[in-house]
């Protein structure tokens, strides 16, 4: 069945750069099929294990082999480069920090095009400048293969739930076959258009995030200094029109809900320095398209003071400990 998907492609001894029905319908039937898997961090790893549950053998790798051994436990084959992946897997998921680490994952000495098989499908679930996924697509076309950005919200929480949201860019007649895999992985996949679209779509959507995430973070420190309790601040902005997720679902103040990075000094979760490069690719994008975006640029800078300040590997929430930080600066 893995020979027969590889050989999609090529039909009546005609090699197609785009996929009909036939071939769409071949690949669903090599439903489970071995998957590759390529970056195991705090995201990579629950979704590779939900690919698991879901009866995918998975083959994988890591630039860190000790990310790679709780999942190698679970029965994983573990692999020392994205290349030998891409010659034992014909459905290859990649989830890593930032466009530098896909474009060498991808393009690199051992990356995954140096062997790449015809009629391979490639999903990227980091977070990229849309414009590095719309080169690695023009890359994996060119040997044959299928580029998709699915770029993912939700958090750690999401991804190990398998409660993640795809926003998919690519071919569309491509989409189902993505769908197939990525439902194991999230509760909504969504199809965005052209490869790049779902990057611009998590950008657009991260940004809101931060901007969301710092005005809690000010509402909530305001209410206390004005002597109110934290808790019953949250839940009337939570039954009031200032509700929002950083609000009602991922609360920045400690103490006010469990199970969220305030709760354990700000560990896990969303890294404040994955938030400022997420805000910088909106920014260029913005800039780009001469785009006015006046918060998404406040909420930059504010994130980038942070990674400065020590709160790095922080959670982004963090943005409220910042926030208090610098009032106690101010006596």
């Amino acid at each position: 069945m893995a020979a027969l998907l590889r050989g999609s492609r090529c039909l009546a001894g005609k090699c197609h750069n785009h996929v009909n029905a036939a071939q769409v319908s071949i690949r669903s039937m090599a439903s489970k099929t071995q998957v590759g898997f390529i970056g195991l961090g705090n995201m990579g790893n629950p979704m590779a294990k939900n690919l698991m549950k879901h009866g995918y053998p998975v083959i994988a790798s890591d630039v860190f082999p000790e990310s790679c051994k709780e999942l190698q436990e679970l029965g994983a084959q573990i692999l020392d480069s994205p290349a030998d992946v891409a010659d034992k897997a014909d459905r290859i998921i990649t989830m890593l920090p930032s466009s530098p680490n896909v474009i060498d994952v991808y393009t690199g000495p051992n990356g995954i095009l140096k062997k790449v098989k015809k009629g391979s499908l490639l999903i990227d679930s980091s977070t990229i400048d849309p414009a590095v996924s719309k080169e690695m697509a023009v890359a994996a076309e060119k040997l044959g293969a299928v580029f998709m950005d699915a770029p993912v919200s939700g958090g750690v929480g999401a991804a190990t739930s398998g409660k993640l949201t795809f926003m998919v860019g690519g071919l569309e007649e491509e989409f189902n076959a993505a769908k197939e895999l990525l439902s194991c992985m999230g509760a909504n996949v969504v199809y965005c258009g052209q490869v790049g679209t779902g990057q611009a779509a998590k950008i657009c959507n991260n940004m809101l995030l931060a901007i969301g995430m710092i005005g809690t973070a000010e509402t909530m420190n305001l209410g206390i200094r004005l002597g109110l309790d934290p808790k019953l601040l949250a839940k009337i902005l939570n039954m009031s029109s200032g509700r929002c997720w950083s609000s009602d679902t991922y609360n920045p103040v400690p103490g006010v809900m469990e199970g969220v990075p305030s709760a354990n000094n700000y560990q896990g979760g969303f890294g404040t320095t994955l938030m400022a490069k997420d805000l910088g690719l909106a920014q260029n994008t913005a800039t780009n398209t001469k785009t006015p975006v006046p918060l998404g640029s406040l909420a930059h800078q504010i994130y980038r003071m942070m990674c400065a300040r020590g709160y790095a590997s922080k959670d982004f929430s963090s943005v409220f400990q910042f926030l208090r930080e610098e009032e106690d600066k101010c006596g």
